[in-house]
């Protein structure tokens, strides 16, 4: 291992630069002041998962986003006892950002298909913050409704043609 290496896994001060760097990029976070940026930064832990580890499960309420800094995980969806796989994430994927708002129990399941770093945050920690800072609660809803209205633009976009059961069934912008 070389000496950059090394010293990059025992820096905290790297560590907590490169967290903050990730949180400006999070549509999420990216609205906040940086000293509030800062405090997340601090609190966000990183988690390693080995090929075939969970990182949460359906009906599960963890309470906790994720940062995809490296790897692959799958998501999937198990009904009537059939496991269904729904998508893949990959590194700079963000995932999990409603469960910090409240609570949230999974839908899905989300398992790692190589070994996987993350970037996690809890609601727990999430909520201390914003109880500091109420104000910028306005700046995280901003946020999220942006992103809601921008992936159901890219939804039907995607699906303008030959899904007329995925058209029915939109509208989460409306909420």
């Amino acid at each position: 291992m070389s000496w950059s290496a090394e010293k990059s896994e025992s820096c905290p001060t790297c560590e907590f630069q490169q967290n903050l760097n990730v949180l400006r990029e999070i549509y999420f976070f990216s609205a906040l002041p940086l000293d509030t940026l800062k405090v997340f930064a601090y609190l966000c832990t990183r988690e390693n998962f080995k090929l075939g580890d969970f990182l949460f499960t359906q009906d599960d309420d963890d309470g906790q986003a994720f940062y995809l800094i490296s790897g692959d995980a799958v998501l999937t969806r198990t009904e009537n006892g059939a496991e269904a796989i729904i998508r893949n994430y990959t590194e700079g994927d963000f995932f999990g950002a409603l469960t910090l708002l409240g609570n949230s129990p999974r839908l899905f399941s989300l398992k790692a298909s190589s070994p996987v770093t993350c970037l996690i945050i809890s609601r727990d920690k999430f909520v201390h913050v914003m109880n500091q800072y109420p104000q910028l609660m306005s700046n995280i809803f901003h946020a999220v409704a942006r992103n809601i209205h921008h992936w159901e633009e890219l939804f039907l976009s995607d699906r303008s043609e030959g899904c007329k059961a995925c058209t029915q069934r939109i509208g989460v912008s409306l909420i």
